[in-house]
């Protein structure tokens, strides 16, 4: 900390990025400034919210890089995320992936569907709000206009041709031109200019129709019927402007940013993107960089135009992205710009519901325990249960709930060693000592509840080895079943006393999952160290067969009742030597 304060003393008052450290070394934030000295001093005075409270509490290091303007402390603060990954920082992923339409540029030029927008020259069209308006555009321009279809040039002509949806230029001389026409009466299609195509498929209706070829004029009805649902424009259209644009809104509270991006197309709202995320710095200093990471990392297509909210800086946004962005204050594009803003507020009040009702059944299901038992609120509680099956195969395993969630990576599994076979509390003492025995020698964290899945019994053996063997202090409680085998007590003192928690409370809801999640865990490890004893087991006593023989022979019949089943010869063709294979039939005949 000493070393903290010093470099705080000595924090330049220049634009520039911060980079946070952990103890290891490792960067786990990156931030930017207007002014290091007092952004850099603000996470170590004056009190935080809970989510900054966190990040702070893991720093023991920060470094610093001066840069000559605000923009340049922008364009790094990207490149170091870029770099570090560091775990505090926006985590974008592209969840979404929305489906665009893509012209390759090839000299034999592919339509395609594609999630991917790649700086590849082709031209691209999107995104579609989802697959199916996608591929329903693609079906239809694939009749129409008979681009290549093939991924990979045969070298004779394809089904495609005849059915008039390609030139085959595998075997043909196909003009550029008539390429580019067809590219250009895409392009304009996907761009609004459909109308046209449309009223063409109307007149081929027509003349089927009036051919008496019902099925032709069926199959342009439904092409018809697929461009006005696909190219409807929605009744939240307020414009004939059809410039692409993209329009930013959020609202921050209590630590949590929310971003919500209104996907503006053709003059209609084909789509939004929503992303929630913890608040660590300035919020419109993390509101600009998702903005810039949102096209650089996400995978977003760039369109004509962002709007953002005037509080952002504009120019500096324009600069880094180099696109057109506005902040505009009053007409249509406000409104929408206040609608995306409304949906934010929207959707982060949503997420504190969520979390308070979420708290309430986990959080306070700890709480109303620690309560119920008059101990500290046990916030990490380790939970056991044996498992064998007429004493064979005893395996034992440990659940660990943490803040009131199963925390998995923290679940363990112990083959008993020493313990006889039908000794419950034997194998309960030797697995708590081997357990709490390495806690104590590396250190780790105890829980604040011990629970056991059994009665008094299980609980003394408990006691005596956390109190009399290794001095620990951790409160121990077992759960009692009813003659169903579900929870129907918990029991906690010494003497052990019921502890009256209403069935229908948190506490007790929290007390089932435990109890059914470590009894879970411990039976399917059970299963598989028997399946895995079954599989092996009979193949033991047979001279000349090791580990690999096993392996061979398991992978080769699928199963030990095909092995047993096998003659001398499919032996032989499973690789086994003719003396061996006559080895493993006596062996079956004998048994």
């Amino acid at each position: 900390m000493n070393e903290i304060k010093q470099k705080l003393a000595v924090l330049p008052d220049q634009p520039g990025c911060y980079l946070m450290k952990d103890r290891q070394g490792t960067v786990i934030y990156v931030g930017k400034a207007k002014v290091l000295k007092n952004r850099v001093r603000s996470y170590f005075t004056g009190s935080h919210n809970e989510k900054t409270a966190r990040l702070v509490s893991e720093i023991v290091d920060f470094d610093y890089i001066v840069t000559s303007s605000d923009l340049e402390a922008f364009l790094l603060e990207l490149n170091l995320i870029k770099l570090h990954d560091p775990k505090y920082n926006i985590m974008l992923k592209d969840d979404k992936t929305y489906p665009y339409l893509k012209i390759t540029n090839e000299p034999h030029p592919r339509l395609l569907m594609v999630r991917k927008v790649k700086k590849d020259r082709a031209k691209y069209f999107g995104p579609y709000p989802n697959a199916y308006a996608a591929a329903e555009t693609k079906k239809l321009l694939d009749r129409i206009y008979p681009l290549r279809k093939c991924d990979v040039m045969p070298n004779r002509v394809c089904l495609y041709y005849h059915m008039g949806q390609c030139l085959a230029p595998c075997v043909k001389d196909v003009p550029k031109d008539a390429y580019k026409e067809m590219i250009q009466e895409i392009t304009d299609f996907l761009n609004g200019g459909h109308e046209h195509v449309k009223t063409e498929l109307e007149e081929k209706m027509y003349k089927a129709s009036e051919a008496l070829d019902f099925e032709r004029a069926k199959e342009l009805r439904d092409q018809i019927a697929n461009i006005d649902q696909i190219m409807a424009k929605q009744k939240i259209t307020k414009t004939t402007d059809f410039t692409n644009r993209d329009i930013f809104g959020f609202a921050v509270d209590k630590g949590w940013m929310c971003v919500q991006v209104f996907f503006i197309r053709q003059g209609k709202l084909i789509e939004r993107d929503v992303s929630l995320f913890p608040s660590y710095g300035e919020p419109l200093d993390e509101f600009t960089t998702f903005i810039a990471r949102f096209y650089e990392e996400a995978n977003h297509l760039k369109p004509s135009e962002i709007i953002i909210p005037k509080e952002v800086d504009a120019e500096m946004l324009q600069q880094a992205l180099d696109i057109k962005v506005h902040a505009p204050h009053r007409g249509y594009k406000k409104e929408m710009l206040d609608l995306a803003t409304q949906n934010a507020h929207v959707k982060i009040d949503e997420k504190f519901n969520m979390l308070q009702r979420q708290e309430e059944r986990t959080i306070g299901a700890c709480e109303e325990l620690g309560d119920a038992m008059n101990i500290q609120t046990p916030l990490r509680i380790e939970a056991f249960d044996n498992s064998h099956i007429f004493g064979s195969d005893t395996v034992s395993a440990m659940v660990v709930f943490e803040d009131g969630r199963p925390r998995k990576k923290d679940y363990r599994k112990f083959k008993i060693q020493t313990a006889s076979a039908h000794d419950d509390y034997g194998a309960m003492r030797e697995v708590l000592r081997r357990r709490y025995q390495r806690v104590v020698k590396e250190g780790l964290p105890l829980p604040d509840l011990l629970v056991t899945d059994g009665g008094k019994g299980q609980m003394e053996v408990a006691r005596e080895v956390l109190e009399d063997e290794l001095g620990l202090d951790i409160p121990i409680a077992g759960l009692a079943k009813d003659d169903k085998h579900k929870t129907a007590q918990l029991l906690y003192g010494n003497p052990p006393q019921v502890i009256p928690l209403k069935r229908t409370s948190e506490g007790f809801y929290l007390l089932q999952r435990i109890q059914d999640e470590v009894h879970r865990f411990a039976i399917n490890f059970h299963r598989q160290l028997r399946e895995k004893n079954a599989l092996t087991s009979q193949l033991d006593d047979i001279p000349g067969v090791g580990p690999k023989r096993k392996q061979q022979m398991l992978k080769h019949f699928g199963s030990m009742k095909k092995i047993k089943e096998a003659t001398e010869e499919e032996l032989i063709a499973a690789g086994l030597p003719k003396n061996l294979a006559s080895a493993v039939i006596a062996h079956f005949l004998k048994k």
